[in-house]
């Protein structure tokens, strides 16, 4: 009940307070439900404040663990990146309870504003940062509907617009307090969670069994990779045709090349980015992916670019490579007849006419080349490889005719299993299924409403 909140109000100040006003209701809802604010269902609280020369990396005796933005997930709270402090700066409403809902309050990004994770636990050691605000449904509701209600797309969108445009987005007090909740009888409370947890534990399950073929489908990638480059792929090829392992060659790459080199960022070059597509494509790292090209976000640059950069302007059948940062090693064939250029991301290795691009590809994507880019890489500022670390990379080579043969097996492989992963991958549509049950619970249309059951304004205190 929200018993704080009426001591101080008469009856009817406080249903005007608490109720939402019929032509601010963001939508019908059924007869016996009620459109209230969430400031008559939760207490709020604000985030441990302490000096930072006060919190530190490994928890003493008397430390409590205290949340940051990056601990918030949605839906969940993860304590992979953890800072601690003496329990002397904590109030007991600060430790984080079971249903509590924790939310990135402050923070300069508009997708993670907003954010909330939700606690399945009572913590005598965890506590949250200043930049969170805690959510604590009150007694008298079913708490885990008032937490899920934090995961709907309703209130995401809410709290963004409320939050954007203040320097560094802010959510107040007042934002969450006065969103408009439909409550339902607590009866309905009940059913909808047992629904709702019904329905979810299904999705899990099946996103387990999605997440469990991708990992495989990686697994096995990996293990065809490193038979076709140690020459098991085609050991029967070569007893078939009367070749020897010892045909194989170890090579550098920069003796198959007749090029190897990167491009450069455009403002060090005072050029300028367009939205033009007559211009100059512009391939960065993000869309050099594992054996493809991904071009599903595309940028152009002036083609004033391509007389500064002349030995970075890419051909049909150049092999990128990423050599900067998180996804180094991450190879693809360009495979476009358009005016394109890199940058210093991005390392451009043309092969010389007798190689077969697609079987340096795959190379290049393999555990051998991946061993390879982690024992060269230095790790200043970003990680990254240099040109002359591409060029030294080796291989043992076949005969052109092995190679193909190696392409044909990879490329049938990568084919069938691709399929298969392109069926698996509903990960996302399986999020975006939890949303829209979300919202139809919220909307009263899960089919577990009873149109008989009292009004839920009697949960206010009220008739």
């Amino acid at each position: 009940m929200a018993k704080d909140i009426k001591q101080t109000l008469t009856r009817e100040e406080f249903f005007t307070q608490a109720l939402v006003p019929e032509d601010e209701q963001p939508y019908k809802v059924p007869e016996n439900w009620v459109w209230v604010k969430v400031n008559a269902l939760v207490v709020l609280h604000r985030g441990v404040s302490y000096p930072k020369d006060a919190a530190h990396n490994e928890k003493g005796d008397n430390d409590c663990l205290i949340m940051r933005g990056g601990n918030i997930v949605e839906g969940n709270l993860n304590f992979d990146d953890n800072v601690f402090v003496n329990k002397s700066f904590v109030s007991s409403n600060q430790y984080v309870r079971r249903h509590d809902v924790i939310i990135v309050s402050s923070t300069g990004s508009t997708k993670v504003i907003g954010k909330a994770g939700i606690s399945d636990a009572d913590y005598s050691d965890i506590a949250f940062g200043a930049f969170l605000t805690l959510v604590r449904p009150r007694e008298g509701f079913e708490k885990k509907l008032i937490a899920q209600f934090f995961q709907t797309d309703g209130y995401r969108n809410t709290i963004r617009t409320l939050a954007k445009g203040v320097n560094i987005n802010n959510i107040k007090n007042e934002y969450i307090q006065n969103i408009p909740f439909p409550l339902p009888p607590l009866a309905e409370q009940w059913r909808i969670v047992e629904c709702i947890e019904r329905l979810f534990e299904k999705l899990d399950r099946a996103k387990d069994l999605v997440q469990n073929a991708l990992d495989s489908f990686e697994i096995r990638k990996a293990a065809i990779l490193h038979k076709a480059f140690a020459g098991e792929l085609t050991a029967k090829w070569r007893e078939k045709n009367g070749v020897g392992i010892e045909s194989w060659e170890e090579r550098c790459l920069s003796d198959l090349s007749v090029l190897i080199t990167k491009g450069a960022s455009p403002k060090w070059q005072g050029i300028n980015y367009t939205e033009d597509k007559s211009q100059t494509l512009f391939v960065t790292s993000e869309n050099i992916r594992e054996g493809f090209i991904d071009l599903q976000k595309e940028k152009y640059v002036s083609n004033e670019i391509n007389k500064i950069q002349k030995r970075s302007i890419l051909r049909n059948g150049d092999l990128l490579l990423n050599i900067v940062g998180a996804s180094i090693g991450r190879a693809a064939i360009y495979s476009y007849d358009r005016l394109a250029n890199i940058n210093q991301a991005v390392c451009l290795i043309r092969l010389n006419e007798s190689a077969n691009k697609k079987f340096f590809n795959y190379f290049l994507n393999s555990p051998s080349a991946f061993m390879y880019y982690s024992a060269n890489k230095v790790d200043v500022a970003r990680a990254n490889l240099s040109l002359t670390d591409v060029g030294a990379i080796q291989l043992f080579i076949p005969s052109f005719l092995e190679q193909q043969e190696i392409v044909r097996i990879l490329d049938s492989f990568i084919e069938k299993e691709q399929r298969a992963h392109e069926l698996c991958n509903i990960i996302e549509k399986i999020d975006l299924m939890k949303k829209a049950i979300l919202t139809r619970a919220f909307r009263g249309e899960l089919g577990t409403n009873e149109p008989i059951e009292e009004s839920a304004i009697g949960l206010l205190g009220g008739g």
